[in-house]
């Protein structure tokens, strides 16, 4: 009992009697000396205490240095209860000019480090293959149009194990910039010397004429670098901050030229190609997939201009929304937009469409050039189905019954009037026969036109709009006894006009939209069983009826 208050005592008075931490001296170091003017150093700044980081003041370096990136760092070690605690500050510096430098001493609560005499040796005094890390650019041109793209590659060298990092594009004003790809990561031999390579390529497009002046790009991150335990014979790798920027490029850019005619596009090559099913003859009312594609080099896909394509009348178009996408062939960016059209002929005959035709401007030549695709010429024919309805239509529907009768009475008149009275009898009861024929004829016709009628509905039913059209066509060419196109079908009332616009727009165009199929059948229903021109003939006023 008496041990256990011995031991509670002597714990109580070692925590009384623990000293307070504070700082007893601050060291500074940088990892190379001399430096070299404008490429990052680092500098490291120990203080034997667990210090806020915010009591490190910097502002003194800012006279001769441009400071860059500060990491922080947090150590206690503990050594026979000796608890011995550590603060590092690591800061990227680089120097603004040659000459002798002396980076001023630092004080944290009143403790001052020593200052440190740095030589700063002038620009490019420092060979690469001396360096850890080094960035290398490249541009496509050094004078370009307004609108064309420019290609700014950027090469990370790095002859140490990367832990971190941050490769930021380069800075432009009045220019727009992104990255094309991914990044590339391959090895390359440097006087010798093996280095892992990062290469990223930027798009540039400039808005405005003018010098465009690039600030490089510039790569900030940590890298494992070999260091030695002090006193002993082992090493280890330790992380170590690291920047790097590179130069100011300027590049001249030219404004449109006066001789450019057209929409402007700036472009190293430009063609036009097209997909399609090329045949001798297309059907009536069915559709004719067309896919035209433009193709650019170096060129981004926002600039490609939009297709304007003009058809006949007679053919009714459903273009596709357009697709734009890039990609890198042979190392070159090539862009591409491409426009599906469903092209729907509404009359027989023969049609042209017209050549398409991209005006464009090749930077090297300095000249206006013309990517064309040529003119078509396509026949549309009836389709099958009303051919072989127009087979089965008698040729002779509307020739009058009595036409060969009336030279007969005539001559009889002329020879003798009793003989007119026998005549008159005949002629009435061939009449009586040939009515009986023709209301046959008409009940097979009406026949017909109910089956396809029953046919319509069907299709309507299904809400099928394909089927819908091929059945109307149908239905009219039986109710009219003649082979009905769908604009003759669209001219009947504007009810149908409407219907049938709808119901093309539903069968070829991208986008499905619901229909009431109720409203086709209707605008159907109310459509005359003759037209005006079968009803007003002239030898109707004949008939002695």
């Amino acid at each position: 009992m008496v041990i256990r208050q011995l031991f509670l005592a002597a714990l109580l008075a070692l925590s009384v009697s623990s000293p307070s931490f504070a700082i007893g001296k601050i060291e500074t170091s940088v990892d190379r000396n001399p430096a070299v003017e404008g490429e990052y150093l680092v500098m490291t700044v120990n203080a034997d205490d667990d210090v806020s980081t915010g009591k490190l003041d910097t502002s003194a370096l800012l006279r001769d240095f441009i400071v860059g990136r500060t990491s922080v760092s947090r150590s206690t070690q503990i050594i026979n209860f000796d608890a011995q605690k550590l603060t590092r500050w690591q800061i990227l510096l680089a120097p603004k000019h040659a000459g002798n430098i002396q980076i001023p001493a630092l004080t944290i609560d009143g403790v001052s480090s020593e200052p440190i005499d740095l030589t700063v040796m002038p620009a490019g005094s420092q060979t690469e293959q001396m360096k850890n890390l080094f960035i290398r650019t490249s541009l496509s041109t050094e004078e370009a149009y307004v609108g064309q793209l420019i290609t700014y590659k950027v090469k990370l060298f790095l002859a140490v194990d990367l832990q971190r990092g941050v490769l930021s594009a380069p800075a432009i004003d009045g220019a727009q910039i992104k990255q094309l790809g991914d990044d590339l990561d391959t090895t390359e031999i440097v006087n010798g010397r093996r280095y892992r390579v990062i290469e990223r390529t930027y798009g540039i497009i400039a808005d405005q004429v003018g010098e465009l002046t690039i600030e490089g790009a510039n790569f900030s991150g940590d890298v494992l670098v070999q260091a030695s335990r002090r006193g002993g014979m082992f090493s280890f790798n330790e992380s170590k901050p690291m920047q790097a920027k590179a130069g100011k490029s300027v590049i001249l850019i030219n404004p449109v030229p006066n001789e450019f005619h057209g929409e402007w596009l700036v472009s190293d090559l430009v063609a036009l190609n097209e997909q399609w099913t090329q045949e001798d003859s297309y059907p009536l009312g069915s559709p004719i997939t067309r896919t035209i594609t433009l193709l650019a080099a170096n060129t981004d896909e926002t600039s490609l201009p939009d297709l304007d394509i003009k058809l006949p009348p007679e053919l009714k178009v459903y273009p596709e929304k357009g697709q734009r996408k890039s990609f890198v062939r042979d190392k070159q960016i090539v862009s591409q937009l491409t426009q599906t059209l469903a092209i729907v002929p509404t009359k027989v005959g023969s049609y042209t469409l017209p050549e398409i035709t991209i005006p464009w401007w090749n930077p090297h030549t300095k000249q206006q050039e013309v990517a064309k695709l040529p003119a078509r010429t396509i026949q549309v024919t009836a389709s099958e189905n009303a051919d072989k309805e127009l087979t089965g239509i008698p040729l002779e529907t509307n020739q009058p019954t009595t036409s060969g009768i009336w030279p007969w009475m005539t001559l009889v008149f002329a020879l003798l009037w009793l003989v007119t009275l026998i005549m008159w009898r005949r002629a009435l009861s061939q009449n009586k026969a040939m009515s009986h024929t023709g209301s046959e004829q008409t009940s097979s016709t009406a026949r017909q036109a109910s089956t396809a009628y029953e046919r319509l509905v069907a299709s309507c039913e299904e809400r099928n709009a394909g089927k819908v059209l091929s059945a109307l066509q149908s239905y009219f060419n039986e109710k009219y006894g003649r082979a009905m196109t769908l604009s003759d079908i669209s001219q009947l009332s504007s009810a149908l006009n409407t219907g049938v616009s709808a119901l093309q727009a539903c069968a070829f165009g991208r986008q499905q939209t619901e229909l009431d199929f109720t409203v086709i059948l209707d605008a159907v229903k109310s459509v005359p069983s003759q037209s005006a021109e079968e009803t007003s003939s002239a030898l109707a006023e004949l008939n002695p009826r």
